[in-house]
């Protein structure tokens, strides 16, 4: 195998520290050209597509590409901001204050980064320059709180993919899922509690998660178990009864089954059997992007209202809330244990020295040789 070109190893370097949070990805503008480029990307993964490698070719670029790319391009067009792409926009702000929150913890020498999956900031990209700055310990942070192999497992594929030709590989943890952490649900909580205090509280309470076909669950994936707990959790803590909410699942694609019961239909009946007000919020997004402000807060409102319903209500996901931003450095905290990362800045400057002295011993000892 041949490994890519490297910086020579520099004796007695100090080494950093990194959280990398990496969400789905965006295109990068709301045109046809770059969400096409962005869509074949994305739907080329055979995490997300188990279909026949040469069946998949001819449907993607015969059919999909070629049709829904202006399709897609629209609805993108319909949430973009002056800033951009609100799942880019809200995933940069989490990685910058992220990073504050570390600090004021006494994580003073951590870098945070953000990437992408799929477009731009490309995650091997981030890694590599992670690499070129010296970080040597590598926390690798998903924006998904539930495990599938749709979304994580082909994370870890990158992930894996590009130190296949690192020679020197840094100190990986991976953050697998954090549905059911604490710090996670009570952001949730502080989410829906604000929302109610200032909307009012509707009569039914819908937690929308993303769906996957339903034979990754009959296949061993965890994703529809661990939505469900996440719902159980933040109906605890929200102190419901059973008939005060309902989960689904949304964005379906494709004629095969995925898993019930689905969004859209499913607050239709709401409204067909009487039910007037539902709060939808999806707790399974950190960051408010096409699927929750354009196909919730636009499509399922509308599916929602024209049955009968009267009054619809969005919960934005977490964003940049106080509460998240303290729960993501909680967890990113708990997997840098035993890691150098509480820096005082006396401890730096001994750092300093000790690497310093490293390199002159180094040099020494190349002169003797």
């Amino acid at each position: 195998m041949a490994f890519a070109k490297e910086p020579p190893h520099q004796h007695g370097t100090v080494s950093g520290s990194a959280i990398v949070l990496v969400n789905l990805g965006t295109p990068d503008a709301p045109t046809r050209g770059a969400v096409r480029r962005y869509l074949k990307q994305f739907l080329s993964d055979p995490r997300v597509v188990e279909i026949p490698r040469a069946v998949w070719w001819f449907i993607l670029h015969g059919v999909i590409l070629p049709f829904r790319s202006g399709q897609s391009a629209k609805k993108y067009a319909s949430i973009w901001t002056e800033d951009g792409s609100p799942l880019r926009v809200h995933t940069q702000n989490q990685a910058m204050l992220l990073h504050e929150a570390l600090q004021a913890r006494g994580h003073q020498d951590v870098t945070v980064a953000m990437a992408m999956r799929y477009g731009t900031p490309a995650l091997p990209d981030v890694l590599a320059r992670l690499k070129a700055d010296g970080c040597d310990r590598i926390v690798v942070l998903p924006a998904y709180p539930q495990y599938s192999g749709t979304t994580t497992g082909s994370i870890w594929d990158a992930v894996f993919k590009h130190y296949r030709k690192i020679r020197n590989i840094p100190e990986l943890r991976l953050v697998k899922n954090y549905h059911d952490h604490e710090a996670y649900i009570e952001a949730l909580r502080q989410n829906v509690l604000a929302h109610w205090e200032q909307h009012g509280r509707a009569k039914k309470l819908v937690m929308s998660f993303h769906g996957v076909p339903k034979r990754t669950l009959l296949l061993g994936d965890p994703y529809h178990c661990e939505c469900h707990k996440t719902a159980r959790l933040l109906a605890a803590a929200l102190k419901l009864r059973d008939e005060d909410y309902i989960v689904t699942f949304q964005s379906r694609f494709g004629k095969a089954e995925w898993l019930q019961p689905y969004t859209a239909p499913t607050v239709q009946k709401l409204a067909q059997e009487g039910v007037r007000s539902i709060d939808v919020i999806c707790p399974g997004f950190t960051s408010d992007c096409l699927e929750t402000l354009e196909e919730i807060a636009m499509e399922v409102r509308h599916d929602f209202l024209t049955a009968g319903g009267k009054e619809f209500h969005y919960i934005p996901c977490l964003n940049e809330s106080p509460a998240w931003i303290a729960a993501l450095a909680e967890i990113a905290e708990q997997h840098m244990i035993g890691w150098p990362a509480m820096v005082s800045p006396s401890q730096r400057a001994m750092r300093q020295h000790d690497a310093a002295r490293g390199r002159e011993r180094a040099i020494a000892l190349g002169a003797a040789d």
